[in-house]
């Protein structure tokens, strides 16, 4: 167990990243005062967001060989344009070496076998996706359409992207091997953003893995096999960890949800809100679910649902309230980062969250009645994004 003091000595906030690990959050607090958290009531997180001149306690378990990251989650942060030398360009974006095209507040973990060596994970009958990486036509303000497509039966037409990428939806226990498929004209990566796997597979070309044995990027017409051990039900993403802002500004991220064996993703009851930048442009263009626009979303009155939300945007937090009239409904808070939340940890709550880049957040929500409701996205006193929510 590794236990970490982090400082954000920035004027700056950051949503700090560990990349195939969970970690518990074991105090909050700032250069002179902490708040500790009772056993019971500490977060476990991929992501949490450090405010200006803020500091946390940490710990975490390093279970598993190989080499992993602590990042921030903002892509402005950590691109090669912010090393201290000049001059990076698209070549450093795009190379598949970690040490051109990460930089900026980034920190590298290598964790070596323990004396009984690496432990390999038995995978019995994995089961086998391809998900094909493609450009289509423009469609909004972002210059390029950059997407994941998966490949149902037929392998989809060569130009068709969705925004955002096909939502995976796969199983708990289940041994599960996706095959990416770069049909760009340029090199990509893959980091499955929450999940427990295998170093090799995270997705950080020219780091991810051990020694001489490092992933590559996956160049185009190439290909790349991820083995994902799925050891947790909930809301995770996946989404491009190469050239990162031009990549997922234009649309190269979507959502990953593991559902307990049994389990099928009922549409009508469990609602996916992905939310991305159309372009690089900050302040930023707004996608929900890849539209500015979108058709109202239809939910049945007096049943539970589930509203899973992403957060995906390269720079900035964004919050989002869920509305009757001009006042927040409730929710209650049901996981975070993928992680179920205990009894004692969960809340009725008004209808508000505030989501930063690589956060995911779960809530149920039980409209006891019929009625229309505003799902707002605000930027300061404005709003910037408005969905429709209709009770029947």
């Amino acid at each position: 167990t590794l236990r970490w003091r982090i400082v954000n000595a920035s004027i700056r906030p950051h949503p700090m990243h560990l990349h195939g690990f969970y970690f518990r959050v074991l105090s909050r607090g700032s250069f002179t005062r902490d708040s500790t958290f009772a056993p019971l009531d500490r977060p476990h997180l991929v992501t949490e967001l450090m405010r200006p001149f803020s500091t946390m306690a940490m710990e975490w378990v390093a279970e598993r060989g190989g080499n992993w990251l602590f990042h921030c989650h903002l892509s402005f942060h950590v691109v090669a344009d912010t090393r201290f030398a000049t001059g990076a360009g698209h070549a450093e974006h795009m190379s598949g070496d970690a040490t051109k095209h990460m930089a900026g507040l980034v920190l590298g973990i290598e964790v070596r076998p323990g004396r009984d060596g690496a432990r390999r994970e038995v995978r019995a009958n994995p089961r086998a996706l391809r998900l094909l990486v493609q450009e289509g036509p423009r469609r909004g303000r972002a210059p390029r359409a950059l997407g994941f497509v998966l490949q149902r039966q037929a392998p989809p037409a060569a130009d068709s992207v969705e925004i955002p990428g096909t939502p995976l939806i796969l199983t708990r226990g289940q041994p599960t091997d996706i095959t990416v498929v770069n049909h760009l004209a340029e090199a990509t990566a893959v980091h499955w953003h929450g999940i427990e796997l295998e170093s090799y597979s995270d997705g950080v070309a020219g780091w991810s893995g051990a020694l001489n044995r490092l992933a590559p990027a996956i160049a185009p017409r190439d290909s790349f096999t991820a083995h994902l051990t799925l050891k947790r039900a909930g809301t995770f993403i996946y989404h491009t960890h190469l050239n990162d802002v031009e990549q997922l500004t234009s649309g190269m991220y979507g959502a990953l949800v593991v559902l307990e064996p049994g389990r099928k993703f009922e549409p009508q009851t469990d609602h996916l809100f992905v939310v991305g930048w159309d372009g690089a442009e900050d302040p930023p263009h707004l996608v929900v679910n890849g539209d500015s626009l979108p058709a109202p979303r239809i939910l049945k009155a007096g049943v539970h649902h589930r509203l899973r939300f992403v957060f995906i945007g390269v720079v900035g937090g964004q919050p989002f309230t869920l509305r009757s009239e001009t006042e927040p409904v409730r929710w209650r808070t049901l996981a975070r980062d993928g992680f179920e939340l205990p009894q004692s940890q969960q809340r009725d709550m008004p209808a508000e969250v505030t989501g930063w880049a690589g956060q995911t957040f779960d809530f149920d929500f039980f409209p006891a009645a019929a009625g229309e409701y505003t799902l707002v996205a605000t930027e300061g006193k404005k709003t910037i994004w408005t969905g429709r929510v209709l009770v029947r």
